[in-house]
């Protein structure tokens, strides 16, 4: 009997899983409704893939944008799993084939929208099909209380009322406790099994760099990166295009994408961009969930997001083939007040305006972290992290300079508690360097003892010094729309002269910062390594379907490095199964055989006549 690790090898060509992913598809498998919160590039998507082929059927995949669907369908159909999406788009030859298949049971993955799963025409066409598994991809977007919410999906859970008894699995990548506790009640999954994967992507590297001159150091930073693939997220639909006009100018590969654009020319950008004709596409978050690029070398955000969630994802778009790739983030108190004035304007006041609020306050304390990066993000999903130092960040890397800064710190403390009620950082380093602010005069701060005697440090210093001070304990900060800096028991060690406080000695603004380090090289040859990328461009270009579909840059990295000889030595190689290498084995192993200056001999073999 065939085995899920059989169908791996076959379909996938990898001996193995990633974590969680076997005890994933054994829970659908059972028939349990199924909760999965895997990183990106932690493999969700084979957890309901292979689940299709071992049940058999039909298995209905709701998911959001036609973009990821047309991806996924590429490359199912590039593996010979029978696979379509229903959409808009599709004329009425395609939707004859597509229910053709879903007749006579030959079609394994239906790709629906939530809106068209949930029009009853559709849903009663449908009852009558052999549906095995229901699959609801980025379910995140069920709830209200995460982010990219789709309020059609909170009609999901009727699906169960149509298909009684069968599993459903619903995946994401971003989920903190309370939006997963909205999905399970929402999806009706009661006793259904929840796994919850590592949110720690190793092989991305996170940096945080002030922003001075931001197109001078994209331009920079790219001419290091060319031949790279890489995303920069920008606030605005004008942003997006001053800056991908910019890098035009300087010669350098870029598109801009947003929402304002017609769709002809979105579907242009993102085609080209996933086809490797693109470099570089410097877009809005609407060039967001439908990106299922493997080999995104770097994402840069040139402006604050307004989530750590949302951050989170769209750096999870790069590196998901799981090789080093960068997230670099460039961070100014401007734009951190600017989105602050976006939000308030925007938003209804009430609970909604001050979830926002404190979101984007817990975006703003991630780029001011002295600590770990890595720590900090997966603290904030949830997640325990032992270590102090990745070794993959730029504070881990380049750490501040500490030194003694307990004279500076009791300043700090002792103006706190002076305070006549609790005030926010800004207010509190007016204080200490005498400003005659407004609010000073206002609330008669200008006659505490503490005012105007730490005039000699900057405001940056002193925002530097008491986030370090909340991140040791000294300090905690309190409230969401109007956060406030309060006094802990531990300061009085402070005021009452017990302890000696080491701070960071401050450069350019928050916390001492790098840029981020240079590529690692490939494994193997490098000079081949770039011939089986062009061989697989070419090939793409023929089967009018992205790169990544034909082989991952791992595969063709293995392939340079050991240079098998023949068709049975690819069986070996990761992500070469059964009916890709018949597909394409003959023409890489040609490619490598020329490199080395060895004739290919036989056909569909390769002889590199060693002596």
């Amino acid at each position: 009997m065939t085995t899920i690790h059989d169908l791996l090898r076959q379909y996938w060509g990898s001996s193995s899983f990633l974590p969680l992913q076997e005890e994933i598809i054994i829970s659908v498998l059972s028939g349990n409704d199924t909760l999965a919160i895997m990183a990106t590039g932690g493999g969700k998507s084979l957890c309901y893939q292979l689940p299709a082929l071992y049940l058999g059927g039909l298995t209905l995949v709701i998911s959001p944008l036609i973009s990821l669907m047309k991806d996924q369908v590429d490359d199912l159909q590039a593996r010979g799993i029978p696979a379509a999406a229903w959409n808009s788009s599709l004329d009425l030859k395609e939707r004859s084939q597509i229910t053709q298949g879903i007749s006579d049971g030959s079609l394994r993955l239906l790709f629906i929208s939530p809106e068209k799963c949930m029009q009853p025409g559709f849903l009663s066409s449908i009852a009558s099909a052999r549906v095995r598994l229901i699959a609801i991809d980025e379910a995140h977007c069920i709830s209200e209380w995460g982010h990219n919410f789709r309020p059609e999906y909170r009609q999901l859970a009727r699906i169960k009322e149509v298909f009684p008894g069968i599993p459903l699995i619903a995946l994401t990548a971003t989920a903190v406790p309370g939006v997963r506790r909205d999905i399970r009640q929402q999806l009706k999954m009661g006793n259904g099994r929840e796994f919850t994967g590592s949110f720690n992507r190793k092989n991305l590297r996170y940096c945080v760099v002030p922003k001075k001159n931001p197109l001078v150091f994209l331009a920079d930073y790219i001419g290091q990166h060319r031949g790279e693939s890489g995303i920069v997220y920008c606030l605005s639909r004008e942003e997006t295009e001053m800056v991908a006009g910019d890098l035009q100018r300087r010669g350098f590969s870029a598109a801009a994408y947003h929402a304002g654009l017609p769709r002809q020319e979105r579907e242009r950008v993102q085609e080209s961009f996933i086809r490797d004709r693109v470099q570089v596409v410097c877009a809005t978050v609407a060039f967001g969930m439908g990106i299922d690029k493997p080999d995104v070398r770097f994402v840069i955000h040139y402006v604050l997001p307004k989530t750590l969630e949302g951050y989170y994802q769209e750096t999870g778009r790069a590196g998901r083939d799981g090789q080093y790739s960068e997230c670099v983030l460039l961070y100014s108190r401007g734009d951190y007040a600017r989105i602050r004035s976006m939000i308030e304007h925007n938003d209804d006041s009430g609970q909604h305006l001050r979830i926002s609020l404190t979101k984007l306050q817990d975006m703003a304390e991630y780029c001011e972290t002295t600590g770990c990066r890595r720590k900090f993000l997966l603290t904030y999903f949830g997640e325990e992290y032992p270590q102090e130092n990745c070794g993959s960040c730029d504070t881990c890397d380049h750490p501040p300079e500490m030194t003694d800064c307990t004279d500076a710190a009791k300043l700090i403390a002792g103006c706190v508690t002076q305070l006549p009620r609790s005030f926010g950082i800004d207010l509190i380093a007016d204080v200490l360097r005498g400003s005659k602010s407004e609010k000073a005069r206002q609330y008669n701060l200008t006659t505490l003892p503490a005012y105007g005697t730490g005039k000699k440090y900057s405001k940056a210093q002193y925002r530097t010094w008491i986030q370090e001070m909340i991140r040791q304990g000294f300090l905690c900060r309190e409230g969401d729309q109007y956060p406030v800096i309060r006094c802990t028991s531990r300061a009085d060690e402070i005021l009452k002269n017990r302890c000696r406080v080491m701070l960071p000695v401050p450069e350019n603004g928050p916390g001492r910062r790098s840029t981020p380090a240079p590529v690692l090289p490939v494994s193997g040859s490098e000079e081949l390594f770039q011939r089986l990328k062009a061989l697989r461009r070419e090939i793409a270009e023929e089967n009018r379907v992205p790169p990544y579909v034909i082989f991952p840059d791992r595969t063709l990295q293995e392939l340079a490095s050991r240079r098998p000889s023949g068709m049975e030595d690819l069986s070996t190689v990761f992500g070469i199964g059964a009916v890709k290498r018949e597909k394409y084995g003959k023409a890489f192993l040609r490619e490598i055989a020329h490199y080395e200056g060895y004739p290919a001999v036989e056909e569909g073999h390769i002889c590199f006549g060693h002596s």
